[in-house]
């Protein structure tokens, strides 16, 4: 279930847009390309369809709302689903409240979870959230 394919799993680090420390955004957010968040959204975040894109949440960033990106690195806090089409990466100071969908999974220690985990397997469908 946990993936060890560390080039399939390269997250891009070049990044389209910055959401700052000291930003709050209230509405739901759709991106392409690579979208890092070191401030608050309280909404739905998503990349645009048929774009697979990179979403990075900072330490100090915070995310209420649904999320769905193909890459996934969590830093900072996420209130509610999160759903990643391709690999999450959760580092140690990640919070997660909500369902977390996958299909490959890569957690540090401390990482914390408050939800299911769901591995989406290659017969998964995409209507989960």
């Amino acid at each position: 279930m946990f993936g060890f394919g560390k080039k399939a799993n390269k997250i891009d680090n070049r990044i389209d847009t910055l959401i700052g420390v000291d930003t709050r955004i209230e509405g739901d957010l759709h991106f392409s390309g690579g979208l890092r968040v070191d401030g608050a959204i309280r909404g739905n975040v998503s990349e645009q369809n048929g774009t697979p894109s990179t979403l990075i949440l900072g330490e100090h960033g915070k995310i209420e709302g649904a999320i769905t990106a193909a890459k996934i690195v969590l830093v900072g806090k996420v209130i509610g689903p999160v759903k990643s089409s391709q690999f999450i990466e959760l580092q140690t100071t990640a919070r997660i409240t909500g369902d977390l969908y996958y299909k490959s999974l890569e957690m540090h220690t401390g990482a914390v979870i408050e939800g299911k985990l769901v591995y989406l397997g290659d017969g998964a469908t995409d209507d989960v959230l």
